[in-house]
């Protein structure tokens, strides 16, 4: 079945950069609409980013637009998310999953941790 596994995360200074990976496998990744979640503590997890399988078409929270950048690799079968300027409030866990009619598909990975702190 579909396996998802985030890597890429870390702990960063505010200002910084991560580049977070997901590899999927399992399934055609190809004809998928993907998404980048985050989940915070005491928060619920929050879609960031989507980016579209027939044109790799983009959509970004506001609370991410013009410092988050999603992208994929259909040959890798790898989703990314490249961070910049990063702040403290996007300390969370990040996941990745597939997504139909605003719904996320699979059963979650393990995410990847990034904490942004001096």
């Amino acid at each position: 079945q579909e396996q998802l596994v985030e890597s890429g995360g870390g702990l960063v200074q505010p200002g910084g950069s991560l580049k977070l990976s997901c590899l999927v496998s399992g399934t055609d990744f190809t004809v998928r609409t993907m998404g980048w979640y985050r989940q915070a503590p005491g928060h619920q997890r929050e879609l960031v980013a989507t980016i579209t399988a027939l044109n790799g078409a983009t959509d970004y929270d506001d609370s991410v637009k013009g410092r988050f950048t999603a992208s994929r690799d259909n040959y890798k079968s790898t989703l990314y998310l490249q961070m910049s300027s990063l702040k403290p409030e996007d300390t969370a866990v990040y996941y990745c999953n597939g997504i139909f009619k605003g719904r996320a598909l699979w059963t979650w990975g393990q995410g990847t941790q990034v904490t942004v702190s001096s």
